[in-house]
């Protein structure tokens, strides 16, 4: 009897997905809590995310407390997941983590908060504040499961994300450098080239993992930048900032011995070096 009264509710269950749009709504209406939520859960499997997540929803507060609080608030969440609304998915993975920190799904709560995250981080010419706040989530799973079977998806998440936080950088480097002369900007007392120089080291401190083709655009920027700063110094500051040019010359190509940018590289070092051998005396150069 028991087995027959499970067929008959799972077909009504069934039929009531069928119904639509009508159905639906008098679904959400219903007191029946336990159906409903079975009717969520039908949902969820049949792929319906959004209907899933506003039943998971609404039964959320009812169900806190119960047996069934703990899957209800882990099944909103990856409603929300598979539906691509990945804000609210971290905001309820969070949750659930906070709510139930010995609960069944704490491990994927946690990883999945780090990937949905992941998942809405924007184009590195945006403002990457989302893409910091992801590595956060995704280096504290790592450190709460060190273990873990996700540990190399999660790792190449993070590389992924830290490229972005270069490139941004790199980006704004590179802006400094194209600025020039323009008197425009007032960072670093007005100076362009300094600010990128400043940038582009900085960029090399923080983000020591940064893929070996990045770190050498920032190293030929750095030299370029100090090189169009010299040039541009006042005669006190001139000699010992061509110095600068001529040793960040021989650090970059000890770094890129086979760098694609030898050839400026050798340009700038020619004109540079033969300022200080000759005590300070400006000669034409055909470095840009």
């Amino acid at each position: 009897m028991h087995v027959e009264m499970k067929k008959i509710s799972l077909i009504a269950v069934l039929a009531m997905l069928l119904m639509g749009c009508g159905e639906f709504n008098k679904v959400q209406k219903t007191d029946d809590f336990e159906y409903k939520y079975e009717v969520a859960k039908s949902y969820f499997v049949d792929g319906h995310y959004a209907r899933a997540s506003q039943l998971f929803g609404d039964l959320l507060a009812y169900l806190k407390g119960t047996q069934y609080g703990e899957e209800c608030l882990y099944m909103l969440a990856m409603s929300n997941f598979n539906n691509q609304d990945y804000e609210s998915a971290a905001t309820y993975f969070r949750k659930y983590y906070q709510s139930y920190p010995k609960g069944i799904y704490v491990e994927y709560a946690h990883y999945y908060s780090g990937l949905s995250l992941y998942r809405q981080t924007p184009d590195p010419r945006l403002d990457q504040s989302s893409t910091t706040e992801a590595i956060d989530e995704l280096q504290s799973f790592l450190d709460y499961y060190p273990g873990t079977t996700l540990k190399e998806v999660t790792q190449e998440m993070l590389y992924t994300l830290q490229d972005k936080l270069v490139d941004k950088e790199y980006r704004s480097a590179k802006l400094y450098y194209d600025l020039g002369t323009y008197v425009g900007n007032s960072t670093y007392g007005g100076s362009n080239y300094e600010a990128c120089i400043i940038t582009a080291q900085n960029a090399l401190k923080d983000y020591p993992y940064a893929n070996a083709t990045r770190r050498e655009e920032f190293a030929i920027l750095i030299l370029k930048a100090r090189y169009h700063l010299a040039k541009q110094s006042v005669e006190e500051k001139r000699m010992s900032r061509y110095r600068e040019v001529v040793d960040e010359y021989y650090a970059f190509v000890n770094d890129y011995p086979e760098s694609k940018y030898l050839k400026e590289a050798k340009n700038v070092f020619s004109h540079a070096d033969a300022v200080v051998k000759s005590n300070g005396v400006p000669l034409e150069d055909d470095e840009d």
